[in-house]
């Protein structure tokens, strides 16, 4: 067993020292890499060592695997760690490491490329009796066939181009009245797009639930899961708020789901982290939607709700040592939430909002804890992900966590942009929210950018009002200063 003695970071920001703190624990030495805008990043100063490998653009920088090669052999390291996003899923980067002699903290080049292929996925999972959204398994071009498993299906169903991306050559068909048009509609335009005209028919989820399970598994075999996120709460098919567990599962079907997902994972011979997307409709019934064969963003709420530390383990498993654990021994404990705090306007249809960081201060107490790669002064790069921060909090039961981020969210303070914490703040606030009752489309039925204009609670609204009806009535004394009693949060006072 070769153990890893200095693991270079082939990232950025917060996942970066999120990697290092664990490593250094472990006593292993890190490395990191930075582009000319990240210079003055903290993760550069944080590592043992660091690497310059090139101008801002990722292009030229984060995504080009010469350079990080370059890197880790002028630092000897033995080991990368991918991090999220960048090359983390990309089967060539873990080839041309396993090459150069280093150790790839994640799976086998051949579990990324099937797991990033939609349809090998579906394939190689059909194997092992996993859940797929019910359709047609491979493509089609006649139209009275498909109408006909259309019909087997049931409406709603979704037309999708084989050959598709980008919405094009999908269609939607509420009834059977509707379905030989938009037939000829997706192949027409699956023709003129990709000059390929067949497609598959699927049944349509409207309203889905996002819930998502944590996998792992080892090269001896072993697999377990690590319980779910619900990941529902999204903008952009992108996610904002997550929580572990889900409000949603009975004990039941968070183990028919665990067990669905630990085969997804034996489908392709998985080992180290992985995550198992599902989407589940308004009858509880669950669907195999992808796998993501890397750490995610949202793996705190995991290791809160469990007590372990997920970057040591995928350290532990790349260096061939077993999962020191069995399914029956994890546990639940208590509940957690994420909010992801972006450099977005929320009330600008969440754009981007990048400046600097003129005020910057995290919030404290017991069960909060913030992963960022930002201090007060610095600026946030227009060249890559706007997220700045990911703050969870962790109690016993969902209201008290809910509860608690509602509190560290008003605690927070930033100014110099706009963020996404007032949205968040309206999640936790938001009656589908609190009641469990929510689903993908949470942002589009409930939020609207007015609603983050509203200061102060009924109380304190009703309270200013009175006020100002004795000052009218009272206008020959002099004005009052009238001051707030504190509970409008420190994000809003500080955009005022």
């Amino acid at each position: 067993m070769h153990k890893i003695r200095k693991i270079l970071v082939a990232n950025r920001g917060e996942i970066a020292l999120r990697v290092m703190r664990s490593a250094r624990e472990m006593g292993i030495a890190t490395v990191a890499v930075y582009s000319e805008a990240d210079r003055n990043a903290l993760h550069v100063r944080f590592a043992d060592e660091a690497v310059c490998i090139g101008p801002p653009a990722s292009s030229e920088s984060y995504l080009r695997i010469d350079k990080l090669l370059d890197a880790a052999k002028q630092t000897s390291a033995d080991a990368i760690h991918p991090g999220y996003g960048f090359l983390s899923e990309n089967k060539s980067f873990a080839e041309a490491v396993k090459k150069a002699g280093l150790m790839f903290i994640g799976p086998s080049p051949e579990a990324i490329e099937i797991m990033g292929s939609k349809l090998a996925a579906k394939e190689a999972v059909a194997k092992f009796d996993v859940p797929l959204v019910p359709g047609t398994a491979e493509s089609i071009t006649d139209t009275k066939k498909a109408k006909q498993i259309a019909k087997e299906i049931g409406y709603p169903v979704l037309i999708k181009a084989s050959a598709g991306g980008g919405g094009k050559g999908m269609r939607i068909v509420e009834k059977e009245a509707d379905f030989e048009e938009q037939m000829d509609r997706a192949i027409s335009e699956a023709k003129s797009a990709f000059g390929d005209g067949s497609v598959f028919i699927e049944k349509f989820v409207s309203s889905p639930r996002h819930i998502e399970f944590q996998i792992f598994g080892d090269q001896h075999g072993n697999t377990v899961h690590l319980f779910e996120r619900e990941c529902s709460i999204q903008r952009r098919h992108q996610k904002v708020v997550e929580e572990a567990p889900s409000s949603l599962l009975t004990p039941e079907l968070r183990a028919s789901m665990g067990e669905a997902a630990i085969n997804v994972a034996k489908s392709v011979g998985y080992y180290g982290a992985g995550t198992v997307e599902f989407i589940m409709d308004e009858k509880k019934n669950f669907y195999f939607l992808e796998m993501n064969t890397r750490l995610q963003v949202e793996h705190p709420v995991t290791e809160e709700i469990t007590g372990l530390d997920l970057v040591q383990l995928q350290i532990k498993i790349a260096q061939a040592e077993k999962i020191p654990f069995k399914q029956e021994d994890l546990s639940i404990n208590g509940h957690a939430i994420e909010v992801r705090v972006y450099a977005e306007d929320p009330a600008n249809n969440f754009l981007p909002d990048i400046g600097t960081l003129q005020t910057y201060s995290r919030p404290q107490g017991h069960g909060i804890r913030v992963d960022d790669g930002f201090e007060q002064g610095m600026s946030i790069p227009f060249y890559y992900d706007p997220m700045i921060a990911k703050m969870i909090c962790h109690a016993e039961n969902r209201d008290a966590a809910i509860k608690k981020t509602i509190r560290a969210i008003d605690d927070y303070e930033i100014t110099g942009i706009e963020t996404t914490l007032g949205f968040c703040r309206f999640v936790m606030e938001h009656d589908a929210f609190t009641s469990g009752d929510f689903d993908t489309k949470f942002v589009e039925k409930y939020f609207k950018p007015e609603l983050l204009k509203r200061e102060g609670s009924a109380d304190e609204l009703e309270l200013a009002a009175g006020i100002a009806v004795q000052i009218l009535e009272q206008s020959k004394k002099s004005q009052e200063v009238v001051t707030s009693n504190g509970a409008t949060s420190k994000w809003k006072k500080n955009r005022l």
